[in-house]
């Protein structure tokens, strides 16, 4: 069963992304570091040395927990489009056994490459960053350290994961008879994914308790910046939640996003498709939840950043003398990071719409031979992936605006002429942009996938095995 390394591209190119998040975060850290404890004034700062150590812990928690959340959805992705091809090796006497250890190779085969490919590919990306920088007098020149053990840390972190969603997304395939295999697709309806009421439970626990450790953070970064560190766990906590409560979540944004596409054939169509199915939904979207929430949060967080330490500026000018400098370097970090937050989210998308639209050419083969158009056909797919993008984008702005405050409130609440408690500060262009390149991102994700897949003939489509 098991599969060339050239068919995981798609998944290749995502675990490469998320190693290279993961390594740039890490080092960029590390040279921020160096820079602020060169400078006179914050430099003999213990409080300065104890935020960059708590930064750089948070980071290291972000990236580890994105790696995994993003790879293991793309590779449930696949897995689940393989279930037929793998119900017909047991039906022909493989083990299930057998077929979950083919699978896990092939993960952890994925996830060494990815890694590797990633940390190239971060550091590079910071070694490049800091040139620019220092060649436009953004950051002075210096010998700073780029390659530090603690880099190994997500190489590690998401090789490992990649396996481990592998080895958890192959486990539905020990739930499929061999006789499913002359069977359509095994996906849960809503009302069985509705029904599945431990994991229910515990996702409504996780972000319940998520959200209260978020609030904690804050109230605790009033007077510490360890705070953050609990508002961290917090926020993995609560997204956790999210991702397992995500069949539940999604549906309810779907069925609002779905009534703005009119009452065509190819419209109803594509909002029942996007609700009947809720797992399919929710593995389409996660990628670009994560996405959309990292770079809400980290452009909040900066945002909120910028106002406590201005607001602070102005009431002890004399401790904050010469920080222009540094936040002019920690909007390029951030503005880094966002810029991997959103490959990460292209890349997730795109490669699981595509996925979706291909590994679904039976159903797409049937409604052509009831009389729907290759045009209804590229119709209802660019009208399903549209309300799969705008739900997305919805609730990834929501939850990414209060990471990114709660983060930024429990980090400097507690500095010298703090203002205390202020109010999220979210940058107007980003919506805009974020709009934009969602609507960009629905054209690409959809419009190939769903020429390819019309242009089998409907008969032929029927037989797809």
């Amino acid at each position: 069963m098991s599969r060339p390394l050239s068919e995981h591209i798609p998944s290749i190119l995502v675990v490469t992304l998320s190693a290279a998040f993961g390594v740039c975060l890490l080092e960029t850290t590390g040279v921020l570091a160096e820079l602020i404890s060169a400078d006179s004034v914050t430099g003999s700062s213990d409080t300065v040395a104890v935020m960059l150590q708590i930064v750089a812990s948070v980071f290291i928690a972000i990236a580890v927990y994105v790696g995994a959340i993003v790879t293991a959805n793309t590779f449930a992705t696949i897995i689940a489009g393989r279930t037929r091809t793998i119900a017909l090796y047991r039906l022909i006497g493989s083990s299930a056994a057998a077929q979950r250890r083919a699978v896990a190779r092939e993960g952890l085969a994925v996830g060494a490459v990815g890694s590797l490919l990633g940390a190239l590919i971060g550091t590079g990306t910071t070694v490049a960053l800091i040139s620019v920088s220092v060649a436009t007098g953004l950051m002075p020149t210096a010998n700073y350290r780029f390659i530090e053990p603690v880099i190994a840390l997500p190489i590690v972190a998401v090789m490992l994961t990649t396996w481990l969603a592998s080895w958890i997304g192959s486990r539905r395939v020990l739930h499929v008879s061999p006789i499913q295999a002359t069977g359509g697709a095994v996906e849960k309806s809503l009302d069985e994914a509705a029904g599945n009421r431990g994991r229910n439970v515990v996702a409504v626990v996780f972000f319940a308790f998520g959200g209260a450790l978020l609030v904690l953070g804050m109230i605790i970064g009033m007077v510490n910046p360890v705070g953050v560190l609990v508002g961290v766990v917090g926020g993995l906590f609560s997204f956790t939640g999210v991702v397992l409560g995500s069949q539940l979540v999604m549906p309810v944004a779907l069925r609002l996003t779905g009534r703005m596409f009119g009452r065509s054939a190819p419209a109803r169509l594509a909002a029942e498709n996007a609700v009947r199915y809720p797992e399919r939904s929710s593995r389409t979207t996660i990628g670009l939840v994560i996405g959309i929430t990292l770079v809400t949060m980290f452009a909040v967080c900066v945002e909120t950043y910028q106002v406590i330490i201005r607001e602070a500026q102005k009431t002890n000018p004399e401790v904050y003398q010469g920080v222009d400098q540094m936040l002019g370097v920690t909007v390029v970090v951030f503005s880094v990071l966002m810029g991997f937050s959103a490959l990460i989210a292209a890349v997730g998308m795109v490669n699981n719409i595509s996925l979706s639209v291909l590994q679904r050419t039976r159903e797409l083969g049937f409604l052509r031979a009831l009389g729907f158009t290759a045009r209804q056909v590229r119709e209802m797919i660019l009208a399903e992936s549209a309300q799969l993008t705008i739900a997305a984008t919805l609730v990834g702005l929501v939850l990414g605006t209060f990471y990114g405050w709660a983060g930024a409130q429990s980090l400097l609440g507690s500095i010298t002429g703090s203002p205390g408690l202020v109010l999220p500060s979210v940058p107007v262009g980003l919506l805009a942009i974020l709009a934009g390149a969602a609507a960009v991102l629905t054209l690409v994700a959809s419009v190939a996938p769903s020429r390819r897949a019309t242009r089998v003939v409907p008969v032929a489509a029927l037989a797809v095995q």
